[in-house]
């Protein structure tokens, strides 16, 4: 069952599913009520959730904690 951004906890690992491609990274630093610093598991990159979320949410759209 898919989470809320509001359950994102810093610390903890996640995984977005959006228009068939699946990014897991970690949450490093919250830094407004709906947008948090992201680490990148694979590529350690760093990017803001909102950043990422720029181009919409597909109807595929699910937020899973790993």
């Amino acid at each position: 069952m898919s989470i809320s951004i509001d359950t994102i906890r810093i610390g903890k690992k996640y995984y977005i599913v959006n228009y068939g491609e699946r990014h897991e990274f970690i949450v490093l630093e919250r830094i407004s009520d709906s947008d948090f610093l992201l680490k990148d598991l694979s590529t350690l990159e760093k990017y803001n959730l909102a950043d990422f979320l720029m181009y919409g949410k597909g109807k595929d759209y699910e937020l899973f904690e790993l």
